[in-house]
């Protein structure tokens, strides 16, 4: 059970890498007011979203404990960046607080997962 735990949180590190990424790749343009966000990081959230799930689910499986009100917060902040990723996906240009917003979530969603114990 280890292994396959260990697995989804390589695959969830992944996806957070993705969402992130894509994110740091756009901070020239989002100066200049042309940021959009990129497939990537669509498919980073999601990503970060199956696999949180899957987590959640193997540990409870196998008798870990689970702060559900940490996970709850995280699950929280995940969805409201999937919604504006995802509503905004097919424009050309985002605003630059929405997009913003986005990369805060995301560092924000980081820090609560390492700092909260």
């Amino acid at each position: 059970m280890d292994v396959l735990i260990n697995v989804f949180v390589a695959l969830h590190i992944i996806g957070i890498a993705s969402l992130l990424g894509g994110f740091l790749t756009q901070m020239k343009a989002m100066g200049a007011g042309e940021a959009r966000f990129v497939p990537a990081m669509l498919h980073g959230a999601l990503t970060m979203l199956v696999t949180g799930v899957a987590l959640v689910g193997l540990d409870q499986a196998d008798d870990r404990s689970v702060d559900n009100i940490k996970i709850g917060v995280k699950l929280l902040v995940l969805i409201v960046i999937l919604a504006l990723v995802y509503v905004k996906r097919d424009d050309e240009k985002v605003d630059k607080g929405a997009f913003a917003a986005v990369g805060g979530l995301t560092v924000a969603n980081i820090f609560i997962a390492t700092l909260w114990t």
